[in-house]
């Protein structure tokens, strides 16, 4: 039987990584977490890929009704919508422990996608600092690459491993792991669309970007989530990246067909949890545009480095 270390006091914050092989030891795992939350009456998300919804249900039975289920694939496919899906529940719940199962990471995810991943994993610590919660992270050991579960290793403080519960050796400061997360972006293929702006420009920038999408497979509702994305992101270049900065426009091909905005400037990303917290209407912190647009995208890549700040806008075409 697994053991899943709980909140342990006022304002304990636990963030374990389950390491995992086969079925089974999942649903022993991650049930026996589930089941000793209801047990104490505590709030439970089980955020998690849609064939590990279905099994751990059916191994719950009628207790499974009492907990709220998302299928990570849908919530999580743009990681950066994640993190702020998990405080909102939490806030629901505010006053009790709330006990969160998130996997954000599962085989089949793209690299790009694992790294967004990795950094939404370390953010957590960061954001949930002083909040009395459990959020415990499936791995699937056999299905992952190696060096995904050396990063597990990296963004979660204790770990549940062969049965016993451990601190992680490896455990790295969150701003360490976001930083290593900056490596350079790769570059497109194929033909891209370039376009440099500055201040006074941002009608041109959205009718560029508007023009170019007409030309993609995009549906007209999706075309009008890129075009207010791209303005978002120019927005900010405009009044926190020196004032100007450049939209590169690009279609990808492969197993999913996409298109690709790309938003480079000269700013610095001061709060890296910006964009992936919930703004407040009356928050003086800002963020709001960088959230606007992690709910708009499929995925959000993110560079925050010496250079500059770009911000890697992909949407999934039919």
């Amino acid at each position: 039987m697994i053991t899943v270390p709980a909140t342990t006091g006022p304002e304990a914050f636990v963030h374990p990584a389950l390491f995992y092989e086969g079925l089974a030891e999942y649903v022993s795992g991650v049930g026996g977490f589930v089941r000793a939350a209801l047990s104490a009456d505590e709030p439970v998300l089980v955020a998690v890929p849609g064939p590990h919804l279905d099994a751990l249900r059916e191994s719950l039975g009628a207790s499974g009704t009492e907990v709220v289920w998302t299928d990570m694939t849908e919530l999580g496919r743009n990681p950066g919508r994640i993190l702020a899906a998990l405080q909102d529940f939490a806030d629901r719940h505010a006053g009790r422990a709330a006990r969160i199962v998130g996997e954000p990471i599962w085989p089949g995810r793209s690299p790009a996608e694992v790294l967004e991943a990795t950094r939404h994993e370390a953010l957590i610590n960061s954001a949930f600092t002083g909040r009395t919660a459990t959020i415990l992270c499936p791995y699937d050991v056999r299905g992952l690459a190696s060096s995904v579960v050396a990063d597990a290793r990296r963004t979660h403080p204790t770990l549940i491993e062969g049965g016993r519960d451990l601190l992680s050796e490896a455990y790295t400061d969150a701003s360490v792991v976001s930083a290593d997360c900056d490596h350079p972006l790769p570059e497109p293929g194929g033909e891209v669309l370039r376009l440099d702006y500055s201040r006074g420009e941002l009608a041109e920038v959205r009718a560029h970007a508007e023009r170019w999408a007409r030309g993609t497979a995009l549906t007209a509702a999706r075309r009008g989530d890129l075009v207010l994305a791209v303005s978002e992101a120019a927005a900010n270049s405009l009044a926190h990246g020196g004032g100007k900065g450049t939209l590169r426009l690009w279609t990808a091909a492969g197993p999913g067909s996409e298109v690709v905005a790309e938003i480079r400037d000269g700013g610095r990303l001061a709060d890296p949890l910006a964009g992936r917290r919930r703004p407040a209407l009356a928050s003086a912190r800002g963020g709001r545009g960088l959230w606007m647009i992690h709910q708009l995208c499929d995925l959000v890549e993110v560079r925050a480095t010496d250079g500059g700040f770009t911000l890697r806008l992909h949407m999934a075409t039919p």
